[in-house]
């Protein structure tokens, strides 16, 4: 393990899952099993982090007065450090996600505080004694959280501490700009976007022609592609391919994507090579899929 800690700034949310074994019917009701569980990105990537080894992890997030005690309590018990904003006037973000027989979801999302991170909720401190900044991509998609995020962006790369980004979400993303979020991104050291984000940010509909592509603008991406598992680019070409862990008996796929890169991060800041590290991610993201929600042991 390296010396110093990681350090999520991302987003909390309250997830309400809701798996339905039948298709959603129109008008009238569809029988599904509710679960209201602390959720999203950066935080769900935070905690995996700390279930897969970092003895060091702090999160920024911003979350409304009616939830903060509990989230932070949550965070706490998972073994994160909380750094929250508390938001008097913007509820926790809220996302409703919607899983069917397959354990695939599909979101409905409240961003609530979650955008409303801003400038005054950060400082230069919270990079002391920090390996890794992880920025969560959620915040990109609104100008007050975006100037938050790139605040921390640039602080890290004036302390040469590397950074990486998730894009987060390939329908955010697709409102956004492709190239208003390859210019946030510049200067950071690792993307991990998912197949359907690597293609949105290239045009290029295979995942590795993406991920070599996306390699000459980031020097290391990590796509990740689900039942196929994972592929490393770096200087344009594919360097690595991790195959999936076997799952039995998958749930929700809720937070797959964040348990990889909770996984991931661990095992690349204790000195794993590309490859282990995305291994290590795809085992953290198989054993995501057999629990509901997005966090580890819920």
């Amino acid at each position: 393990m390296t010396d110093g800690a990681l350090l999520v700034v991302g987003d909390v949310v309250t997830d309400v899952v809701a798996r339905h074994g039948g298709p959603l019917v129109h008008g009238t009701d569809t029988v599904a099993r509710i679960s209201t569980l602390p959720g999203g990105a950066g935080a769900n990537v935070a905690c995996w982090a700390v279930r897969s080894g970092c003895r060091d992890v702090r999160l920024l997030a911003r979350v409304g007065a009616d939830s903060a005690a509990w989230h932070e309590d949550v965070l706490r018990r998972a073994g994160v450090r909380p750094l929250l904003a508390v938001d008097d006037e913007a509820p926790t973000a809220t996302v409703v996600a919607l899983v069917d027989s397959t354990a695939e979801r599909t979101f409905l999302t409240d961003s609530g505080a979650v955008l409303r991170l801003s400038p005054d909720n950060w400082s230069p401190s919270m990079l002391d004694g920090i390996a890794h900044l992880h920025v969560s991509g959620y915040l990109l998609f609104a100008a007050t959280s975006r100037a938050t995020a790139l605040l921390a962006l640039r602080e890290a790369r004036r302390r040469a501490i590397p950074a990486s980004v998730d894009p987060a979400s390939a329908g955010f993303l697709a409102e956004v700009g492709v190239g208003p979020f390859l210019t946030a991104v510049e200067g950071t050291e690792l993307l991990l976007p998912n197949a359907d984000e690597a293609r949105l940010l290239t045009g290029l509909p295979e995942p590795a022609d993406a991920a070599a592509k996306l390699s000459l603008l980031v020097p290391k991406i990590v796509v990740t592609l689900g039942e196929e598992g994972a592929l490393v680019a770096t200087g344009g070409t594919v360097t690595g391919r991790v195959p999936a862990v076997p799952v039995r008996g998958a749930v929700d796929s809720t937070g797959a994507g964040d348990a990889f890169t909770g996984g991931f991060l661990a095992a690349w800041l204790a000195g794993a090579d590309d490859a282990t590290a995305a291994a290590a991610g795809c085992r953290s993201g198989a054993e995501a899929v057999t629990t509901v929600g997005g966090r580890p042991g819920m």
